[in-house]
């Protein structure tokens, strides 16, 4: 079993920046991939971004303001989040494939005054 639990959300001013962090703990053997997704009030949940191995890909919406990274030793991903506009305002899920099963965090709410 695999342990997701994100920290970092809160209010911010539209332009402003946040960085989200998502901990991972337990039975890691094999990090398959890790990333990051957003559910706004009555939308779907959508990709942000994702590592998996070497490669980082991001959604239109998170391309050139928002950046995922992952530090290895502390098995921990972070999302930092730069010139926020009230539309990314959105609950955000850490989700991380270990071994080939999928885990999903508690999520982390993010919201974004205009």
């Amino acid at each position: 079993q695999v342990q997701l639990v994100e920290s970092g959300g809160g209010l911010v001013q539209a332009g402003g920046s946040l960085r989200l962090s998502c901990a991972a703990s337990g039975s890691i053997r094999s990090i398959n991939r890790m990333g990051w997704y957003r559910q706004a009030p009555g939308k779907s949940r959508e990709l942000v971004a994702f590592i998996s191995g070497g490669i980082t890909v991001y959604a239109d919406s998170a391309k050139g303001r928002f950046t995922i990274s992952r530090d290895n030793a502390k098995n921990t991903l972070y999302l930092q989040m730069n010139s926020l506009k009230p539309e990314d305002a959105a609950v955000y899920y850490c989700n991380g494939v270990f071994s080939s099963v999928t885990y999903w965090g508690q999520g982390t709410q993010v919201t974004v005054s205009s």
